[in-house]
């Protein structure tokens, strides 16, 4: 038997409707705090997967088996956090209930947590090396977390691009070549289709700058496969 409960969304201070019924896709935490509070108990992340659509912490804790004053408690904290938005009251017999909905469908921490620790490409100046390209990603993370943070506050969008592929080498001297023609093909495109960075008396180019970052590194077979069939589930794996 399947129970439908009305959920009533009231237009809260600062929060949409929108907001209130949808999360967003993801969500870089960059502050201290929130990535405290996200840390700080295991259950605050079942209770955030749990409230990606608007519910109470009353049925939360039913679903869980857990005991609602802990679930309530949590549930304070990552609204104190604003890692749980609240989305209207819903009617229960006399009473309402609070419900609220996961600020995003998913969390990524930025290495700007850290400070001073965080990683970015100066860690080390081997670019063949893993520190090199995990130093890369970080700096991606607070890169695009900045942009996105100040494009956010303004109400604009920025402009990004991101390419995503798997393939597989039969040897050292094959990757190596693929390596090499690779960054010929790319440093021809940049070339011929972007501005130069810097003037020739040494000051800032015409334009946006944009960051352009390429990184390869070896995987798991058991993600590969993971992948394939998320994006073909109704297909049997090759051989």
């Amino acid at each position: 038997m399947v129970l439908t409960r009305k959920l009533v969304l009231c237009k809260l201070p600062g929060m949409s409707m929108a907001a209130a019924a949808s999360a967003s896709p993801l969500s870089l935490v960059r502050s201290s705090r929130q990535a405290a509070s996200l840390l700080h108990h295991p259950l605050r992340r079942r209770i955030l997967a749990s409230l990606r659509a608007p519910d109470s912490a009353a049925s939360v804790a039913r679903r869980l088996s857990l005991p609602r004053q802990t679930v309530n408690y949590h549930v304070r904290e990552l609204a104190k956090s604003r890692l749980l938005l609240r989305a209207g009251r819903r009617r229960k017999r006399q009473f309402y209930e609070q419900c609220y909905v996961a600020s995003a469908r998913a969390y990524l921490l930025s290495p700007e947590i850290l400070g001073e620790l965080g990683a970015d490409s100066s860690v080390t100046q081997d670019r063949f090396s893993s520190a090199f390209l995990l130093g890369l990603a970080g700096q991606i993370q607070s890169e695009l977390g900045r942009v996105a943070a100040l494009a956010e506050e303004s109400g604009k969008s920025i402009a990004t691009f991101s390419l995503n592929a798997t393939l597989r080498f039969t040897s050292a001297a094959q990757r190596a070549a693929f390596a090499a023609e690779l960054e010929r093909s790319i440093l021809n495109v940049v070339a011929r289709h972007s501005s130069p960075t810097l003037k020739p008396d040494g000051s800032r180019g015409e334009g946006r700058a944009f960051r352009l970052a390429v990184g390869c590194y070896p995987i798991e077979e058991n993600s590969v496969a993971a992948r394939a069939k998320e994006s073909n589930p109704s297909k049997e794996p090759q051989r």
